[in-house]
């Protein structure tokens, strides 16, 4: 299967092989008349491992529908792979969040309040049941 070198490149970045995708051409559907439905120019790609669908049907031609949905399947999974990403830098940012030590104003204002919470507790151990 040929495709553009630009086409080829993008999935080479991706890591995605074109033998990974399976490309159908069916009857296209919709306005244009008798000409549409009698011909496959629509293109139907999907990407096994993934599961990634793109169907191309805006122009007339075949070969110009089968870049189109090319270009349409990579710019799909950059966006899954943009996204993965954008998931595990939250989450690893979250965890960076969580872990690091308080200010030490943080550190001041929670130490007042156990002592204030403790004096309030201490408060109550005076009294006895003496009846």
């Amino acid at each position: 299967m040929d495709l553009p070198s630009q086409i080829q490149e993008r999935l080479d970045a991706l890591g995605v092989l074109a033998a990974d995708v399976e490309e159908r051409f069916v009857r296209g559907s919709g306005p244009g008349g008798q000409k549409i439905n009698k011909t496959s120019s629509t293109v139907c790609l999907r990407h096994g491992p993934t599961g990634v669908e793109v169907r191309c049907q805006k122009e007339r031609s075949q070969a110009a529908n089968r870049v189109t949905a090319w270009e349409e399947l990579c710019a799909k999974l950059e966006g899954k792979l943009r996204a993965a990403e954008l998931v595990r830098q939250q989450a690893v940012a979250k965890a960076r969040r969580t872990n690091r030590k308080r200010s030490a104003r943080q550190k001041a204002i929670l130490v007042e309040g156990k002592r204030s919470r403790a004096a309030l507790k201490a408060g109550r151990r005076g009294m006895t049941n003496d009846q």
